[in-house]
């Protein structure tokens, strides 16, 4: 029988704006959810699982996540970034272009699709370059990298300094209502810089890198959306001040959303002290007044999305002093939990944290998943929201296991994950990421 039904559950949908108990029934063979509610209708024979309770929400659409195949695959492979991906409920991802060669052509496109559906059971969606090489002279071919199935188009970590190219693309992209992601980072204030410019960084010794560079660039980007009507995602704000401007823009119709990594909203810069490598990010984590506007800004829907920001680097290139490491970190696995110390901590609800990662990533390139409802994609996930554990990065299935997270008290464990009503992951008593503490 390829039907499953989940009983005893605590079902959370914020398309619907539901928390509560709940159960919900969906084909494992057509992949789809076929009935959710007080009593869901199931087909005779269908598998039944107790859910104990524990949540069942949508899987987690991550629009941020950077893997090294093809060109880098000691840093991560589809294989590996799936696995983790499964193990962390995220059941939908976007795949940076800073591969090598970079993802700026249609075959690329194309091979990244086929390449990740033979390797993984989740969904691998590519973003194609804004402009061709990343380098920021040239804009890509949008319509027919769209046409040929690219999610978004972004220059990654290399933000355009030209600002008539960056109108250009921008205008271009409106024709084919194409979400345009961009890095707000002024190319001339951040580069050198190790951690926040601040004074930790001061009795640190170690060049900091200002809120101004992300402001300044930022104000660019929001009036040459004003100015085009492009669709413009602000790709991980982590300043105080973004948020004000951001909800500015909004408040004048400016179609504009912006995201936030999960490590901006449960770390600040304190994290970085005693030279902790794993925790060097760009942007860097910043002040503790800035991590609580940014969760602030979530709470209110100036703040759109929640990205894991994942971008693993292996053991070399981050075993160094603190200005010679490389800025990146293994998320996937720790997107949930991370974001959920927000709503342990009572800073946010529940209902707008998960749509912050499921419903409104969704909706923004336009796929139907991050809703549980009849007919939807069976992309769901079973957790316990309460699940104590302490990090162990060491132990993390991604294939370059550093978090600065690493060694924290979270709470919230994925038990099951669900991709196409396929099971991709099962949690077993001693999952090799978490260390349970009772």
């Amino acid at each position: 029988m390829s039907a499953v039904h989940i009983v005893n559950a605590r079902i959370v949908d914020p398309a619907t704006a539901f928390d509560g108990p709940g159960e919900i029934a969906f084909d494992a063979g057509a992949g789809v959810i076929l009935s959710v509610g007080s009593k869901a209708k199931a087909p005779r024979g269908a598998i039944v699982i107790d859910a104990g309770e524990h949540m069942v929400c949508p899987g987690l659409v991550d629009l941020r996540v950077v893997i090294g195949e093809p060109g880098a695959e000691s840093r991560e492979t589809f294989k590996s970034a799936g696995r983790a991906a499964a193990a962390g409920g995220v059941t939908t991802l976007v795949q940076m272009p800073n591969t090598d060669p970079v993802i700026d052509d249609v075959s690329l496109v194309d091979f990244v699709l086929r390449r990740a559906e033979a390797r993984t059971e989740v969904r691998i969606l590519p973003a194609a370059a804004l402009t061709r090489g990343l380098k920021g002279e040239a804009m890509t071919e949008i319509g027919l990298l769209a046409e040929a199935g690219a999610a978004m188009f972004t220059n990654a970590d290399a933000p355009i300094a030209d600002s008539r190219v960056m109108r250009r693309a921008m205008s271009y992209a409106t024709a084919f209502d194409a979400l345009v992601a961009h890095r707000p980072e002024d190319p001339t204030l951040a580069p050198g810089g190790a951690m926040h410019e601040g004074e930790l960084a001061a009795r640190m010794g170690l060049p900091g890198v200002p809120c101004a560079a992300e402001t300044i660039m930022l104000g660019r980007d929001l009036a040459l959306a004003e100015l085009t009507g492009a669709r413009l995602l602000v790709d991980m704000i982590s300043c105080a001040e973004s948020v004000s401007m951001l909800a500015r823009a909004k408040s004048k119709g400016v179609k504009a959303y912006a995201s936030v990594s999960v490590h901006h909203l449960g770390l600040n810069e304190m994290d970085v002290a005693g030279y902790r490598t794993f925790a060097k990010l760009s942007p860097p984590l910043r002040s503790e007044a800035d991590r609580l506007a940014l969760i602030a800004g979530l709470a209110e829907g100036v703040i759109d999305v929640i990205v894991s920001g994942h971008d693993p680097r292996p053991a070399e290139d981050k075993r160094l002093p603190f200005d010679e490491a490389a800025p990146g970190a293994a998320a996937l696995e720790t997107l949930l939990p991370g974001a959920l110390m927000a709503y342990h901590a009572e800073m946010i609800g529940l209902l707008p944290l998960l749509s912050a990662m499921t419903l409104k990533p969704a909706e923004l390139l336009g796929l139907p998943q991050g809703r549980l409802a009849p007919g939807a994609p069976a992309d769901l996930i079973l957790v316990d929201l309460g699940a104590p554990f302490r990090l162990d990065a060491d132990k993390l299935l991604s294939k370059s296991r550093n978090s600065p997270f690493d060694g924290k008290l979270m709470q919230g464990r994925v038990l099951r994950t669900y991709v196409g009503g396929a099971e991709a992951y099962v949690a077993s008593s001693a999952h090799t990421g978490r260390e349970g503490l009772g």
